[in-house]
């Protein structure tokens, strides 16, 4: 873990402007243009923020750099033991072995199976939207729900404590909560995922979990613990991410309204899977999750970064780089955005990236074409954005269609 930072040290991640919501902190610039790593506090520690593209693809795949962060993780104890480490904290080979146990349930040909759910789930929030009519706050009305029940199918885990589920992300995800905040939930989530590993043993489906436990558990591949921690990160990351994409994506369509008909009106595939790349890149919410730790000395960008030494990536500063895209500080779909970092990179770019993708491309147009009409019910200056949480978007989403 890296020293208390000094007082003068800029605050990670910055505020983006009230003015330029949708736009990265305006310093994240002047740090790429001055090249190198800047030092920065994040969490009340002194790490180094990497912000270049190509810093970020080399911070992300050199071998000298490692996975394994216990700082800032919520870290809690169960029985008397330490949290199992989950597969985003590992390095390989231990990550790809874990990892690869996973990933059959996120292939394309799965998460293909799962579009024709997706887009009944979809209509049937809005269908209950359209029945209360007047003002909704889309958040909890339409951009939580969809991608909650989804991976809650996905993996076997019970749509009815959905509520639990956020409570809980919502003190993990907060940049204001106590590390002891942070303990007990962990502790609480892990308790009741440990305890649902324990009925599907005796009561299999056919979601993720059970498969886990069939294949892994009775094998001694897994552990309980491992499963259940496991799981947690899946249930979090499906939801949080994909719920704040569908929330900010739709508000920043709303404010490009000639994009926002393009999007509605087209009966084009690659149009609007160009408009869900564009729109991960440009918009960029994971903003502070991403940290890594340097096994030996390294040099990145110019710098020299000491072993031992924690960067956290910059990655909505590496997706607004000039040097990897032609005016990037413009939401423009026809803008070929391939190789973006929303995702990470290299073998850690997130798992559920393909189910993300269909999620948001069938969410996002569904959403525009059953309302036509859907505009901002407040001004978007009394919109509150979540500065204040890890994953960047809106706390609420006031709407009307009327």
């Amino acid at each position: 873990m890296t020293a208390t930072p000094d007082a003068e040290l800029p605050i990670f991640p910055g505020d983006r402007d009230a003015y330029r919501p949708f736009d990265p902190a305006p310093e994240y610039e002047q740090w790429r243009e001055v090249g190198g790593l800047r030092q920065v506090n994040w969490s009340g520690e002194t790490v180094w923020a990497v912000s270049r593209f190509e810093d970020v693809k080399l911070a992300m795949t050199d071998p000298r750099i490692s996975a394994e962060v216990s700082v800032h993780q919520g870290s809690a104890e169960h029985h008397g033991g330490a949290m199992p480490k989950v597969f985003p904290r590992m390095d390989d080979p231990e990550h790809a072995i874990l990892r690869r146990m996973l990933t059959k349930d996120f292939t394309v040909r799965r998460v293909n199976a799962l579009r024709p759910e997706i887009e009944k789930m979809a209509n049937e929030f809005i269908d209950r939207m359209v029945a209360d009519g007047g003002t909704v706050d889309l958040i909890q009305a339409y951009a939580l729900p969809v991608p909650s029940r989804v991976i809650s199918l996905l993996l076997g885990v019970p749509y009815a404590d959905h509520q639990f589920f956020q409570d809980i992300t919502g003190v993990l995800m907060s940049r204001t909560a106590t590390d002891q905040d942070k303990q007990e939930a962990n502790g609480k989530i892990f308790g009741y995922l440990y305890q649902l590993v324990a009925r599907k043993e005796a009561e299999p489906d056919d979601a993720l979990i059970s498969r886990l436990i069939q294949d892994h558990l009775r094998t001694g591949e897994l552990t309980r613990e491992t499963i259940a921690m496991n799981s947690f990160i899946l249930l979090n990351a499906g939801h949080e991410t994909t719920a704040n994409m569908i929330g900010l994506g739709t508000l920043a369509l709303l404010e490009n309204p000639g994009t926002l008909a393009r999007v509605r009106d087209t009966d084009d595939p690659k149009v609007v899977s160009g408009a869900v790349e564009e729109l991960l890149r440009y918009l960029t919410i994971v903003h502070s999750l991403v940290v890594r730790v340097a096994k030996e000395d390294i040099e990145i960008g110019g710098t020299l970064v000491h072993a031992g030494e924690v960067l956290i990536m910059n990655l909505p500063a590496a997706n607004r780089d000039p040097a990897f895209l032609a005016d990037p500080d413009i939401l423009d779909i026809d803008h070929n955005p391939r190789g973006h970092v929303a995702f990470g990179h290299g073998v850690h770019q997130c798992l559920g990236q393909t189910l993300a993708r269909a999620e948001l491309e069938i969410a996002l147009p569904t959403l525009l074409r059953r309302l036509p009409n859907l505009r901002l019910a407040v001004p978007i200056e009394q919109i509150r954005f979540r500065n204040d949480m890890s994953i960047y978007g809106v706390h609420e989403l006031p709407v009307t269609w009327d």
